[in-house]
């Protein structure tokens, strides 16, 4: 196991900085997720940390040692791809083997490692089998097996999952995060979706054109959002934006209600003209705009279960909401910093 750090990370393409300047510390042992929109250079950055790619400027630090001018091999790490890369005409056991015996390592100690990481995700029985056979699932579990014989110090997942149907994603995350933490192993784990990332990282670092925009804990980056775009890509439905004081004031949708539900005098209220909802089973999500004040999208409400069904907020209608003012962020005119209101 091994800290990563990297130093101001720039890689330039064709006189574009696919990654500007991220300088990042990921503790021995932790899970990391590195959260953003398409075409925002996390998997460049993720390829540069393992050697796929070399940086333009900026330098890389495995448990503490300059590793910018050792190929991947030998820096200790092992990347699974989000296609897997799974060799069709091999068996299971010669897929997982493969990185080992381009390392002439023995045989003995192969079937061993083979047999260890096999049992430990479970598919120790699919090992005369070959990926044709396997459900998405499966193959994904070999893939992981594949990284770990080699017994890296530090693990990068590239949107491991994203060729898994919805439930069986939801699955999926729960094995990866279960693993990880039983065996300590720092994780760098790239993904454009939020749940994910929310449901997975210890932390998460969010990632727009090439640079960091905000890292901390899953609670810090949904309350305390140091930006617009950390709060508008980080949820759903996104939060609620209004131009306010020459700023704009934003509330999350959960915490938008109609008035009589907030048992509390420190609120701020709005008029709200309901435009249309939709029934979601244990939600109903309400959409549409506010008097005499500017957003910079449609308005949204996330009403709680218990009204689901309430009659009285029909479309076309004008009603009474407030957010708690505790539950409020302002941000300056700029977008750049975030403060309780």
């Amino acid at each position: 196991m091994s800290a990563v750090l990297t130093k101001d990370i720039v890689k330039t393409f064709a006189d574009v900085n696919a990654v500007d300047g991220i300088s990042l510390a990921v503790p021995d042992g932790e899970f990391m997720v590195l959260l953003g929109p398409s075409g925002c250079g996390k998997t460049t950055f993720l390829r540069i940390i393992c050697g796929l790619e070399r940086q333009t400027t900026g330098d890389i630090l495995i448990g503490g040692t300059v590793v910018n001018d050792i190929p991947p091999r030998a820096r200790g790490v092992a990347m699974m791809f989000q296609s897997y890369g799974l060799y069709p005409h091999y068996k299971i056991r010669d897929n997982i083997a493969f990185p080992l015996r381009t390392q002439r390592v023995a045989r003995a100690e192969i079937e061993n490692k083979v047999e260890w990481a096999s049992n430990l995700l479970g598919i120790g029985h699919l090992l005369d089998r070959r990926p044709r056979q396997l459900s998405g699932g499966e193959r994904q579990r070999v893939a992981l097996a594949r990284a770990l014989v080699r017994e890296p110090t530090v693990l990068l997942l590239d949107e491991p999952l994203s060729n898994l149907d919805a439930k069986l994603r939801a699955s999926a995350r729960n094995e990866i995060k279960q693993f990880q933490q039983r065996v300590g192993t720092t994780t760098i784990y790239v993904t454009h979706d939020q749940v994910e990332a929310m449901g997975m990282g210890d932390r998460i670092a969010v990632i727009d054109h090439g640079r960091v925009r905000q890292v901390g804990t899953p609670t810090a980056i949904y309350d305390d959002p140091a930006d617009r775009f950390v709060a508008t890509f980080v949820g759903t439905p996104p939060m609620n934006l209004v131009a306010w004081n020459g700023g704009h004031l934003g509330f999350r949708p959960e915490n938008f209600l109609p008035r009589e539900l907030i048992d509390d005098s420190a609120v701020t209220e709005f008029s709200f003209r309901v435009d249309r909802s939709e029934y979601l089973g244990s939600e109903r999500i309400v959409y549409g705009v506010l008097e005499g004040l500017e957003s910079v999208q449609e308005i949204t409400a996330k009403l709680p279960p218990a009204h689901v069904d309430q009659e009285s907020i029909r479309p076309g209608e004008w009603h009474a909401f407030a957010v708690r003012n505790s539950a409020l962020c302002y941000f300056d005119k700029d977008g750049k910093r975030a403060i309780r209101h």
